[in-house]
């Protein structure tokens, strides 16, 4: 069996990817292709104008993933020995690069990590940012491997001109504690901030690769895939995917797997995430095999539609078009009551025609959070004949997302500024295939020496 760095990407990775993420006018000037990269997300226009649905065939055939088809599934299901989470039993994660493979070396009792990330753009966190975090803790529980989540908030003040570092590190705090608040296990979770853990004395090993896959990765890979411009974006959001990639390599936290370079650049890295954050992972596994290491394994989820449509993603920067972690049920219910809707114009026009389910927000949401596949599916089949109405099909999403939160609510309360401080914390993390008890005391008084000498340099300084 091919390792994962062994198995080439699709031919004429990575694509560029200008077309899509620009979004180039027809001649007409109201077409407007797709948006979908890591800074804006849009079905684009049709030739009347109209606002048409993110069309994630087409991200497939462009990015040059593989669809998450039914054999894949039942063979996730005997592997693990556990059933397919409901985003995956749905086509809510749909896509991935070399998930195959990642299966293969679990059966064979090879270890792997877990990665994901967030870039904190406000202080609160809505529904649609807890879909990965939420796939992504039920990834840790099935297969009982550690996880690293590295919150950008570099990222979004190279890339956002009105935040301030203050700004976005108030916003990491309070996102580190709403994504702790999912239910991740300390034992086996490491989350970091860039600016916090670049510079600290845990993070050599970090900024080595950093350098390494900067070093490897031209001017022109980066304006093809993400489509920026010498003359508006800056330099710092030109060199950050090399930074976003050095997580997907286990070698970048030995207090973690190891000193051991060797050995610990064969533990494989799988990435769940929204498929706009893809360009990043193509660029990192292009450039992985010249470093000597595996490329990242990826599985990719669909965005939660905006409370406006399908047409676009929820969006932190929009308030009206999302439901926030903080917002009380009084506020749900009012979001939800204003949703898109696709019922009919009239109660009786409804009962006769039946309402449309593949636009309606609300039974879009319910896809995503209504565990129970038997009452999914009657729901469905009730409001696409009439039965249901409008109104009762936004009452039923209004309660299952009230559901939801409260329980992240409790949750969160939980979650002290000690808890966000030890997840936090460069540690070794718990988990099979850790390193041996001598490794450990190595690296911790490895750990040691460098804080000893940083400490003697503090106080040469006075």
């Amino acid at each position: 069996m091919a390792s994962v760095s062994e198995v080439k990407d699709e031919p004429g990775q990575p694509p560029a990817l200008t077309s899509l993420s620009l979004a180039e006018a027809a001649q007409d000037g109201k077409s407007r292709d797709q948006i979908v990269t890591p800074f804006d997300v849009s079905g684009g226009f049709d030739e009347q104008g109209k606002p048409k649905a993110i069309d994630y065939d087409k991200l497939v055939d462009i990015f040059g993933s593989q669809r998450i088809d039914k054999p894949l599934l039942e063979r996730f299901e005997k592997v693990t020995g556990h059933k397919p989470h409901r985003m995956l039993r749905r086509g809510l994660v749909f896509s991935h690069r070399d998930l195959n493979l990642i299966l293969d070396k679990y059966e064979k009792g090879i270890p792997f990590y877990l990665y994901t990330g967030r870039g904190p753009s406000s202080d609160s966190m809505h529904v649609g940012h807890t879909i990965p975090f939420e796939f992504t803790k039920y990834l840790q529980d099935v297969f009982n491997v550690p996880l690293v989540i590295m919150l950008t908030d570099d990222e979004k003040f190279f890339h956002t001109p009105k935040l301030t570092l203050k700004d976005v590190y108030k916003f990491t705090v309070q996102n580190a504690m709403d994504i702790i608040a999912v239910g991740f296990d300390m034992k086996k979770t490491f989350i970091f901030a860039d600016t916090e853990f670049v510079d600290g004395g845990f993070a050599s090993a970090f900024n080595n690769n950093v350098r390494e896959m900067g070093k490897r990765t031209t001017l022109n890979q980066i304006k093809g895939t993400f489509g920026f411009e010498n003359d508006i974006n800056n330099i710092a959001e030109f060199y950050f995917p090399a930074m976003q990639s050095a997580t997907a390599f286990a070698t970048s936290f030995p207090f973690i797997f190891g000193a051991d370079a060797k050995k610990v650049s064969k533990v494989p890295c799988l990435i769940p995430c929204a498929i706009d954050q893809d360009p990043y992972f193509r660029q990192c596994r292009d450039n992985a095999p010249k470093l000597g290491y595996l490329k990242p394994a990826i599985i990719h989820s669909v965005f939660l539609p905006s409370l406006r449509g399908s047409e676009s993603k929820m969006s932190a920067s929009d308030a009206d078009s999302s439901i926030f972690l903080s917002d009380t049920d009084n506020q749900i219910k009012k979001k939800v009551g204003k949703a898109f809707s696709g019922g009919q114009d009239t109660a009786e026009e409804h009962r006769k025609i039946g309402g449309r389910t593949a636009v309606d927000v609300p039974f879009q949401y319910l896809t995503f959070f209504m565990e129970n596949d038997e009452e999914l599916e009657r729901i469905r089949v009730d409001y696409e004949a009439g039965k249901m109405q409008s109104g009762e099909m936004k009452m039923a999403c209004t309660k299952e997302l009230q559901a939801y939160l409260s329980g992240f609510r409790e949750r969160r309360k939980a979650v002290t500024e000690e808890v966000r401080k030890e997840f936090m914390r460069p540690r070794q993390l718990v988990f099979k295939g850790m390193p041996g008890e001598k490794e450990r005391h190595d690296a911790r008084d490895q750990r040691m020496k460098l804080l000893k000498e940083e400490l003697e340099r503090l106080k040469n300084e006075d």
